[in-house]
């Protein structure tokens, strides 16, 4: 059978009160359509095809990295008018499954059992029971507890107002009976248009049975209209990953202050303290501790690594049994090795650090090159912009660098090498050596502290 998914995506979104399109806005770091996408893309469908409305380019543009069709439905004229404008895209297919850009938290399973039952009817509409159904259509059944139709709140009687089974809008349908049943879509309500929910009359009409599949949570099927909906959606949905790290070996130390946007790999025994924030592709090695207001992206993190309070760490990598932090910044195209110490107030950006090594208080380091056990001192800077262009600084092995230095770069310490403490390094210092500058230390005598007039 092949499929094609057909994403509706053209409203506005007024509620949410901002200049960005509402299936822009994020969960969990991703924008709501590209949560969709996913899901979706995870039934490898023939095609999928995005109706996108206001604005469009902003829209394309966000999922450019997806291999996507697109339609433009120029007028918001109801869900059956924005299905109908791709009619064209889907000549080609066997069936179609309708999802919504504001939808995010849909699941492949559910979905691929929707398209599993097609096989045994032309239409599967997804339906869910809520505890308060207020503004949703309700699932009207007949004595057989068949679906025959839905009735919006507004059109129902007293007795339909009690039903809570309602409708989701999300459905699978056999392509040719959908094109028959948009062609017989009217628009004779208040607001002239026209409802894709009236092709399941339609469809019974035809003698065809309406499956109906529900979801796993009512919040699965939740759409997103305003900014008090989509922080509900993003704390069940930080919650649901929780529990799956927890489920797996990791130790959260409070499931309800955990974020995680984008997908963090996670080894046995790992802590990960109140507040630490992943984003991007993140991989935590066995035994890994991440202290409180941590922020991790696109980061290797190899096992025993510790990770101390309010440390940011941006597209590096750990090396085993380091220890970061507190307050360290790990900056882009850093590599530690094994047991490496980076401590507090320490910077390092675009350099590799051997293997027991350590940069305890209070340095920057950029562009470098370190070796192994090498010990730099409180206040070091390599100096590695001139301006214009970046240098490089090389540290060999076993080089002990003084507090206070600053190593202009280019320039090359040797292995062994000992820097004195408040040393300015502009010329490369040979191994094994001491090597120091600095200004002629004096006492003036019978100098005399300034004091305050009197006046």
């Amino acid at each position: 059978m092949k499929l094609g998914v057909l994403i509706l995506a053209a409203g506005q979104g007024t509620r949410m009160r901002s200049n960005l399109p509402k299936v822009l806005h994020k969960l969990a770091g991703q924008p709501l359509l590209e949560h969709v996408v996913k899901a979706a893309q995870q039934l490898e469908p023939e095609q999928t095809t995005i109706i996108y409305g206001h604005g469009g380019e902003q829209v394309r543009t966000a999922l450019q990295h997806y291999p996507l069709a697109w339609c433009e439905q120029r007028e918001l004229l109801g869900t059956g008018h924005a299905v109908m404008q791709a009619e064209s895209q889907l000549a080609d297919l066997d069936a179609v499954l309708i999802l919504y850009g504001d939808v995010p938290l849909i699941d492949t399973m559910t979905i691929r059992n929707m398209v599993e039952h097609l096989s045994q009817t032309d239409l599967v509409l997804l339906t869910v029971s809520l505890n308060d159904p207020s503004g949703y259509g309700r699932i009207v059944r007949d004595n057989h507890g068949k679906a025959v139709r839905i009735v919006e709140q507004k059109d129902a009687t007293q007795d339909e107002l009690e039903i809570a089974e309602i409708n989701t809008g999300i459905m699978a349908l056999n392509r040719v009976r959908l094109d028959g049943w948009l062609r017989e879509i009217e628009n004779d309500n208040a607001q002239k248009e026209y409802y894709l929910t009236d092709v399941i009359e339609l469809a019974v009409n035809d003698g065809v049975d309406v499956f109906t599949v529900n979801p796993n949570s009512e919040e699965e099927v939740m759409g997103v209209n305003d900014r008090v909906q989509l922080s509900h959606l993003e704390r069940h949905y930080q919650r649901e990953l929780a529990e799956k790290l927890m489920q797996s070996g990791v130790t959260i130390a409070d499931p309800a202050r955990i974020d995680i946007r984008g997908e963090l790999k996670a080894g046995k025994d790992v802590f990960i303290d109140c507040n630490a924030i992943f984003e991007g592709e993140v991989e935590l090695g066995d035994g890994v501790t991440v202290g409180p207001n941590a922020l991790i992206k696109n980061s290797k993190i190899a096992e025993g690594v510790q990770i101390n309070a309010n440390c940011v760490i941006e597209d590096a990598e750990i090396g085993a049994n380091s220890r970061i932090g507190p307050f360290a910044r790990i900056r882009p195209e850093t590599h530690l090795a094994d047991s490496v110490h980076v401590g507090n107030f320490v910077e390092v950006k675009k350099s590799e650090v051997g293997s027991g090594s350590k940069i305890n208080h209070l340095s920057y380091i950029g562009d470098s090159i370190i070796g192994s056990k090498v010990n730099v001192g409180a206040g070091t800077i390599t100096c590695n912009y001139d301006g214009a262009n970046k240098h490089q600084t090389v540290i060999g092995d076993n080089a002990f660098i003084g507090s206070d230095s600053q190593l202009v770069a280019p320039v090359i310490i040797g292995e062994g090498a000992t820097i004195g403490a408040g040393s300015t390094v502009t010329r490369d210092a040979p191994s094994s050596t001491l090597t120091l500058s600095r200004a002629k230390q004096i006492t003036v005598a019978g100098w005399k502290r300034p004091e305050k007039n009197s006046k």
